[in-house]
């Protein structure tokens, strides 16, 4: 006899149940990031007395740690609800479920949860919130992570591979698995957008996710420079000493940053000498080879190619297609093959990638537009179009700006209010005169009633994070941006 499969009616029913038992088991961010945004979409008969349960992720990211941390709990409470032995098959996108179609995920769960339980998107600050943290099912590698500075979604699985990056990947890797044996120091060159940051983070991810206790430590070459000028200054030198020579792992991005400036040297010439003496690993890029860096001093450069250096070449029209698809794949957004092809014509590097993929989010999630040809040249020719055009502003016209768009005074926006709207306002307007004018972290300091380096610093990281899922930031910043564009054409 047949066994009959069980009806969308049926999973959507089990679905309910299992969200009912999780719901008070678990604390609300929990529960709403990783039960609620992952739901079950199939069940069907593997045997009599057991099912295959299909969850539906929206990224890699969701996917990976439901199934690290919630397995055995979903599995138990399926089993519980079915009264058969349930075994869980974890997919990312757009699932069919039986007898009818479940839309992809647009952070509405269909049917289940009451309207308004849930943000279209979990808030960053919810997900680290001390209430959270005490769930032992939360994933404290990504923790450590985010504390670390590294980016949690650039990692291996989301890297493009291709002849123009395979042997600094292949060496990331080996890196990752073994850091302090294989290729220290490891010394990434090339262009700006060719991966080498995203490699530098993906060794990290990785090294945690292996061993979440790991000491590490990331930085650019410009934070390096002001923690050692700051630290002489304030006469803690020493403590600057013990914080960077204990550590297991190093990266400095950006390492050209330190050339010409002779104390910053001298203090990263004995770190370097004291980490790889005693097998600790440490991972530098740079723009250019060690032996173009003007001003950089001998010992470092013979130090630098004593390691293993790799020059990442432009990547080519499949690489920059594949680049598309994957970081395409990971923010949600169903782009072809022939749309990703469209694009990569139009871009040379990952970061202008990201630039599109940042747009194409804008307008079909902000705008409620669709995906379609005539989008995506839009959105090409106005890039192309900001790309020709000099943005001829200042950082007075910077500040103006924000502060018009959030209704305050340029006194107010610059001074040491902590109203939480005017912090908001400030972190971004930080972040847009580093990345639009690239001023230095000190120098947007002096801005703001002289805030040191680490405050901007923070203020920046943090915009760039929220701006993955706060819809009324990516909002603020998108409107602020285009005011500047069109000023700039005047």
């Amino acid at each position: 006899m047949v066994t009959q499969q069980p009806t969308s009616d049926e999973v959507r029913a089990t679905w309910h149940e299992c969200c009912a038992k999780l719901r008070g088991q678990l604390s609300s961010a929990v529960y709403n990031t990783w039960i609620v945004a992952n739901p079950l979409t199939n069940l069907e008969h593997s045997s009599d007395t057991a099912l295959l349960a299909t969850i539906m992720s929206p990224t890699a990211f969701h996917s990976t740690n439901v199934k690290k941390n919630f397995d055995e709990t979903l599995r138990q409470t399926l089993s519980e609800i079915t009264r058969k032995q349930v075994e869980i098959m974890y997919v990312i996108g757009t699932q069919s479920i039986q007898n009818g179609e479940i839309p992809k995920y647009n952070g509405i769960i269909h049917d289940i949860i009451p309207k308004n339980s849930i943000s279209k998107s979990p808030r960053v600050e919810d997900l680290f919130s001390p209430k959270n943290l005490e769930s032992a099912a939360f994933d404290r590698s990504q923790l450590h992570a985010k504390k670390v500075g590294l980016r949690t979604d650039y990692t291996f699985e989301t890297f493009a591979v291709s002849t123009s990056n395979e042997m600094a990947h292949a060496a990331a890797v080996a890196v990752s698995n073994q850091p302090g044996s294989s290729y220290n120091p490891l010394f990434l060159y090339g262009g700006v957008g060719v991966g080498k940051t995203h490699l530098m983070h993906a060794i990290g991810n990785n090294i945690i996710e292996q061993n979440p206790q790991i000491e590490m430590i990331y930085s650019t070459g410009e934070e390096f420079t002001n923690q050692i000028v700051q630290a002489i200054q304030t006469k803690k030198v020493s403590h600057f000493k013990d914080k960077y020579r204990s550590t297991q792992v190093l990266f400095i991005d950006d390492i050209q940053f330190i050339a010409g400036k002779t104390a910053v040297q001298e203090e990263f010439f004995h770190t370097f000498n004291a980490l790889t003496k005693n097998l600790k690993q440490v991972v530098l890029t740079s723009d250019r080879p060690p032996h173009e860096i003007r001003l950089l001093e001998d010992r470092l450069r013979s130090r630098f190619e004593a390691g293993l250096m790799i020059d990442i070449q432009e990547p080519s029209f499949e690489l920059r297609t594949a680049i598309l698809l994957l970081k395409s794949k990971a923010q949600g957004i169903p782009i072809s093959i022939d749309l990703a092809k469209t694009i990569a014509e139009s871009v040379d590097s990952a970061r202008k990638i990201e630039g599109i993929i940042t747009s194409i989010r804008s307008e079909v999630e902000l705008k409620k537009r669709s995906l379609t040809p005539e989008l995506i040249a839009e959105i090409i020719s106005h890039t192309t179009q900001q790309e020709k055009r000099i943005l001829n502003a200042s950082p007075t016209d910077i500040i103006k700006l924000v502060a018009n768009h959030f209704q305050l005074t340029q006194a107010v926006l610059k001074g040491k209010s902590r109203v939480k709207q005017l912090v908001t306002a400030r972190h971004i307007a930080m972040f847009l005169l580093k990345n639009e004018l690239s001023l230095p972290l000190t120098e947007i300091g002096r801005w703001f009633s002289g805030r040191d380096h680490t405050s901007v610093l923070h203020a920046t990281r943090k915009v760039e994070a929220l701006l993955l899922s706060d819809e009324q930031l990516q909002r603020d910043v998108l409107s602020i941006r285009r005011t500047l564009q069109r000023q700039g054409k005047n």
